[in-house]
């Protein structure tokens, strides 16, 4: 059974390296090849879309950083979790709530995200 709580800081990591090479390293070790993601803002898939989906909020909403909102729950290969977005110590800019797809111990599969607060 994966460890949840591991896999949503894993992926949250991913979403705080700016350092585009390193982020590019922690997308292909989380997430399997053919991976997708989708929320209300776009869907992507494989290694490459991701990284590109993950780089563009990072260009929108620089110096921000993402945490997790909450405790990870999850059963058989699926997860869920809150996270929070905006700047260290201060009310959250943007809230929103992911479920992940897990294949095997440590890989991610699926994102399905939910957007609860957005900034105006």
């Amino acid at each position: 059974m994966p460890d949840y709580t591991a896999l949503a800081e894993r992926y949250i990591e991913i979403w705080n390296t700016t350092d585009a090479d390193k982020r590019r390293a922690l997308v292909e070790r989380l997430f399997t090849p053919d991976a997708t993601f989708t929320d209300p803002v776009g869907s992507v898939s494989g290694w490459a879309g991701i990284d590109e989906f993950v780089g563009g909020a990072q260009a929108q909403f620089a110096g921000l950083s993402f945490r997790l909102g909450g405790a990870v729950d999850g059963h058989h290969d699926l997860a869920r979790f809150h996270w929070h977005l905006g700047p260290e110590g201060m009310e959250p800019l943007a809230i929103g709530f992911d479920v992940i797809v897990a294949e095997g111990d440590d890989r991610i599969s699926s994102v399905y995200g939910f957007l609860d607060k957005v900034p105006a």
